[in-house]
């Protein structure tokens, strides 16, 4: 009698909006089925008067597959856990969602930091490296763990549009080509508006007219390219788009500014 369960601090709290329960490599060892409930706790990990919620009730696996899953679910957590029933394999669990933080006005952050809340949301071309990345903390550790773009066989460029963690008035732009040395962009320049509503897929037209806020810069290989005084002033901005050109890879960005209200 019994199953096996694993207790999982997850990287921020936040809204949980989707699961992957993969058994990728368990055959005849994967286990047969499993649920998920998460919980919030302010400081530490869950005790055993921690109160936990139903997040995935208890459903079937199958055998080195991925197992994906929808939560309507507005309540912030810190922590989930996995049952198994009654044990056996899983090979990797993702949670997906939204970051939560209580940020005041005028804190100083990263405002397209992934930890902080950032997200990518749509690009013009991921075929050697997703847009997330760029978002990510650290330091790439290869071109990998960037975003690269397809080289162009025909006029125009690439770009990606990230929504900021939460408004803000942006003081430091941060491009890094960390590894990309044959393959980086030419030059770059990022765009920024005020998002007040609508939906992702209208970014995309919208986008084309959002205002400068950084002129296009001459990008170098393999180095951190710091901009603060050739920014212009837009105030608030939710949304920012930045343009490569023509195509190459970026490792990371950086939007550093003070949280408005």
């Amino acid at each position: 009698p019994g199953h096996d369960h694993c207790t999982v601090r997850l990287a921020v709290p936040g809204r949980i909006k989707g699961l992957n329960i993969d058994t990728r490599f368990f055959t005849g060892n994967y286990a047969p089925s499993a649920s998920l409930e998460a919980c919030l706790v302010d400081q530490g990990d869950p005790t055993a008067d921690t109160q936990w919620h139903p997040i995935l009730a208890a459903v079937t696996l199958q055998g080195d597959s991925e197992h994906l899953y929808t939560v309507d679910d507005n309540n912030t957590y810190s922590h989930v856990r996995l049952h198994i029933y009654p044990d056996g394999g899983v090979a990797r669990l993702r949670v997906y969602g939204e970051v939560v933080k209580d940020w005041k006005v005028g804190d100083t952050i990263d405002l397209a930091a992934m930890e902080n809340g950032g997200r990518a949301l749509i690009c013009s071309d991921e075929h050697f490296g997703r847009m997330e990345n760029i978002l990510t903390p650290g330091r790439g550790v290869n071109m990998g763990d960037g975003w690269e773009t397809a080289r162009r066989r025909e006029p125009g460029f690439d770009w990606v549009i990230i929504a900021l963690a939460a408004p803000g008035e942006v003081h430091e732009v941060v491009v890094d080509t960390a590894h990309f040395k044959g393959n980086y962009p030419d030059n770059c320049s990022i765009q920024g508006a005020f998002v007040e509503a609508g939906a992702d897929q209208q970014l995309t037209p919208q986008s084309l007219y959002w205002s400068e806020l950084l002129p296009a810069q001459k990008l170098t290989m393999d180095a951190i390219h710091q901009y603060r005084d050739e920014l212009n002033s837009l105030g608030p901005i939710t949304h920012i788009r930045l343009n490569i050109f023509p195509d190459g890879g970026i490792s990371r960005l950086r939007i550093m500014g003070k949280v408005s209200a």
